[in-house]
């Protein structure tokens, strides 16, 4: 048991036995405990297997590489729509646990196996993005800010595109190009901060502004 995880779990308040169960269950099968991006990760052989995560109203235990765990009872659920490799389980309640145990335990030892095998997630390219006319125009006008979207993985892209183009108004499309455009030149997606933390997942402690 890592000391850093006593002291994570001591500040989330009404959730605290949640996360105790949660740990519990991932150390008996074997798993090392460390503090990895401020939340509690559990690996085998240094390979990162599941992360526990707090939230105001719930619980979240996440698999890596959740999308390769045969879930048959399809118990697991995506972290957000654009999801490619993780999967959670979501809980408020230690009898939420109880209730699917002998699940969630198949999971990490499936999870655990996954790793034994080396095996990876294959992320396949996405197709063309359609991007924005918005976005072209600012790009066509700043060569460099042209130069760096470019190099951004396709991931990245593709998260720059969805949030473009989830505005309905040409005018604030126009605006949220702009004001990624100091981030598109720092290299970084939309999900990242400036303090190297995702912020998606893990979350920054909030010290640090996502421009």
């Amino acid at each position: 048991m890592n000391p850093l995880i006593d002291d994570y779990i001591a500040r989330s308040y009404n959730l605290q036995s949640v996360m105790e169960s949660l740990r519990g269950m991932l150390l008996e099968c074997s798993l090392t405990e460390e503090l990895k991006w401020k939340v509690p990760t559990y690996t085998f052989n240094g390979k990162n297997v599941c992360i526990i995560g707090k939230f105001k109203e719930y619980v979240v235990l996440s698999f890596m590489k959740g999308v390769l765990l045969k879930d048959d009872l399809k118990l697991l659920q995506k972290p957000g729509e654009n999801s490619r490799s993780i999967m959670i389980f979501k809980f408020t309640s230690n009898k939420e646990i109880l209730d699917i145990e002998q699940d969630i335990k198949s999971c990490i030892y499936e999870a655990i196996e996954i790793e034994k095998a080396g095996l990876k997630v294959d992320i396949q390219p996405t197709d063309k993005l359609d991007f924005p006319e918005e976005l072209l125009k600012i790009l066509e006008e700043k060569p460099d800010l042209k130069k760096a979207f470019y190099a951004l993985t396709p991931g990245r892209q593709r998260g720059y595109n969805l949030h473009f183009s989830g505005a309905k108004q040409s005018a604030t499309r126009t605006s949220r190009v702009i004001e990624a455009s100091p981030k598109i030149l720092a290299g970084l997606g939309m999900q990242d901060c400036y303090c190297g933390q995702s912020k998606r997942y893990p979350r920054c402690d909030g010290s640090h502004k996502y421009l």
